[in-house]
């Protein structure tokens, strides 16, 4: 304890996580609660998991020992625009007995520190959305894309279900027998992949289906295409080619041509075994081959170490990471 503790959050839309940690490196606690992203849950709700997440890692630990701590959050700029979010996670931090500084800085930039120490490179993600950053001196630079679903997100996980949907459609109008994929896309919306004898009503009604759902839950059909890939289905390996390239692009837009920093891989579609980032990762080696390519890690160490980073009591930050996140990430 007389190292020093430092609290990290990971504030996504499906979970939020949060880690307290000495400046030694030593774990003191953990917790999990439920989505908290302010713009996709609001503020209070958010406010809300914060709470969750903190009470249950600082069960053991008297909060008033903290120093600082960092919130990764998606969007985190909206959040810092809007008064009532910033006073409810305030009023949290407060509330859980924590009197330390914090900031609140991207996700981005999190999952960025979770995969290396090197205070320049690149981030790219890919999950519900996708994103490219560059990042310079531990601050989020140039970025490309994180357009959003309407507008951009290529090759993320809601790209990748809108075109498994397209593509079965393209089927149903050239009358075709759906593959793999489409017969598990059928199934998964349908509940059945029995095409009508008119295959025009089979299209009208997955149309009807689709659209009577809010967009962004075709992220949820990605599974689908990375099942229909390794079952060999050659539509499944086209569109995951694809989103490949376009990733890859995006780095392309905001990376130099002769950096060697680390490009880190975030986003559940590019971190552990998946085709996409079994894709990926050639793709970006052949444009910057003197560049390690690594896989972000755990976020709210990632948060914890951003937290202790430009304390003055700490004395080595690249050390403090290896013993946070492990040698893969230097």
């Amino acid at each position: 304890m007389s190292d020093g503790i430092v609290v990290g959050l990971d504030v996504g839309g499906t979970s939020t996580r949060a880690a307290v940690v000495s400046l030694a490196g030593e774990p003191l606690g953990t917790g999990l609660a439920g989505g908290g992203n302010p713009t996709t849950h609001g503020a209070d709700r958010a406010a809300e998991q914060l709470r969750l997440a903190l009470t249950d890692a600082l069960a053991e630990i008297d909060p008033g020992l903290a120093w600082a701590g960092v919130i990764g959050l998606a969007g985190a700029g909206r959040l810092l625009a809007d008064p009532a979010g910033r006073l409810a996670f305030e009023r949290v931090w407060q509330e859980v007995g924590l009197r330390c500084r914090y900031e609140v800085l991207g996700d981005a930039l999190v999952a960025y520190a979770s995969g290396t120490a090197e205070p320049d490179g690149t981030i790219l993600i890919a999950g519900t959305g996708a994103i490219a950053v560059e990042v310079r001196d531990m601050t989020l630079a140039q970025v490309a894309d994180g357009h959003g679903w309407l507008l951009g997100d290529a090759g993320s996980g809601f790209w990748l279900g809108r075109e498994a949907v397209r593509r079965t459609l393209a089927d149903l109008d050239r009358h075709r027998t759906p593959g793999p994929l489409g017969t598990l896309v059928l199934t998964e919306l349908l509940g059945s992949a029995e095409v009508a004898a008119r295959p025009r009503d089979t299209v009208d009604s997955l149309i009807q289906t689709v659209t009577r759902r809010p967009p962004v839950e075709l992220a949820a059909l990605a599974p689908l295409v990375i099942r229909a890939d390794r079952d060999g289905d050659p539509s499944a390996g086209a569109i995951l080619a694809e989103a490949a390239r376009l990733l890859a692009a995006n780095v392309e837009r905001i990376r130099p041509a002769d950096a060697r920093t680390p490009i880190v891989l975030g986003g559940g579609l590019l971190t552990g075994d998946t085709p996409l980032a079994e894709a990926v990762r050639p793709a970006l080696t052949a444009r910057w081959p003197d560049a390690p390519v690594r896989t972000a890690g755990d976020g709210a160490l990632g948060a914890a170490w951003l937290a202790a980073r430009d304390l003055p009591e700490l004395t080595d930050p690249a050390a403090l990471h290896r013993r946070l996140l492990g040698p893969a990430a230097h």
